[in-house]
């Protein structure tokens, strides 16, 4: 599962401590002007290293299209982004050889492939986002003339929504050896109402999915998403005017279809499971240990995240308009 969409396919490589990390697009439309400096952009906003709230991790994160565009422009053959990666200190994992870090995927993918990377997580690491957000832009440069916008912001960190508050949780987080978790919400612009299909093909659910595929989300809401639970049917339908909906509770997406309105997102991001406080763990041979994690880590992983919740959004709506396009013979 490598591989995510079914028109626009886009299938990432590479791990943390590799050679390079990319993305493979199968799918895009020919004609479209692309260059490396459409995609740099996003892979600047995603790269670590900017802030001291930050991983100390040097990336320039540079990308190179080395197929799939001719003069400038996409050739309608598989488009191949690679980024080498270059600040890679493997021997920061050396002594997590032998153990488990809690909250990673270290133990799970040890009991499916009978072996991991520990270097960084290897393919699990968030480092593989890189090629997402590389494919993303791509599928951005493709919306845009179409009138979509994407944007989006870190609403929440720890609990306080002001935004020097919620830089002052991270900065406490980082010097205590601890971590912390936020809300990322995301807003899509400009879909044409009917994109996405009934019962399994719903826009909805594959955006939920697109977004729980990324490392460290454990909830997704649409609209009024959880706070839905809590409010009348009278309070929650969004009335219906000559004029357009009256509101947007809905998030944009009624029955699975888009309604026109603007689609809203929230994530839940988790706070980063790489802290220097110690944490109870096993090793490979199932004898308790207690370990403190060194390198270089995020404090807060939801600034991060931002780039690549756009980005996922984008593949999802790109996607879902590449389908209708069969049968509209949209161009």
């Amino acid at each position: 599962m490598n591989t995510f969409g079914r028109n626009f396919r886009c299938t990432t490589f590479g791990e943390s401590h590799g050679r390079a990390v990319g993305v493979v697009i199968d799918g895009c439309p020919p004609g479209m002007p692309l260059t490396e400096g459409d995609i740099q952009p996003y892979l600047d906003r995603r790269r670590p290293g900017k802030s001291p709230l930050e991983s100390g991790r040097r990336e320039p994160d540079r990308v190179e299209i080395i197929s799939g565009t001719f003069e400038g422009r996409t050739t309608g053959a598989p488009i191949a982004l690679v980024v080498l990666n270059q600040d890679v200190r493997s021997e920061d994992y050396d002594a997590l050889r032998d153990v488990y870090r809690p909250g990673h995927a270290d133990y799970t993918w040890q009991m499916k492939y009978g072996l991991r990377d520990h270097r960084g997580g290897g393919r699990s690491s968030g480092r593989e986002t890189v090629g997402r957000v590389a494919a993303g832009a791509v599928a951005m440069r493709w919306l845009a003339p179409r009138g979509i916008a994407i944007r989006g912001e870190v609403v929440e960190v720890h609990g306080v929504r002001e935004r020097e508050a919620m830089e002052a949780e991270i900065r406490a987080a980082r010097d205590s050896g601890d971590s912390v978790g936020g809300i990322v919400e995301v807003i899509a612009s400009g879909c044409p109402p009917g994109l996405g299909d009934p019962v399994f093909g719903k826009i909805d659910a594959a955006i939920a999915g697109a977004m729980m595929g990324i490392g460290a989300v454990k909830a997704v809401e649409i609209g009024e998403g959880f706070g839905a639970a809590r409010l009348l049917g009278s309070e929650m339908n969004d009335a219906i005017t000559a004029e357009g909906f009256a509101s947007n509770r809905a998030g944009g997406i009624l029955g699975g279809i888009t309604s026109g309105e603007d689609i809203i997102v929230r994530l839940a991001v988790k706070p980063t499971p790489s802290i220097r406080s110690p944490q109870r763990t096993i090793d490979l041979a199932g004898v308790e240990r207690e370990i403190r994690i060194e390198g270089r880590h995020d404090p807060c992983i939801a600034p991060r995240i931002l780039p690549v919740a756009e980005c996922m959004l984008a593949l999802v709506i790109i996607d879902a308009m590449l389908e209708e396009a069969k049968y509209r013979g949209w161009d």
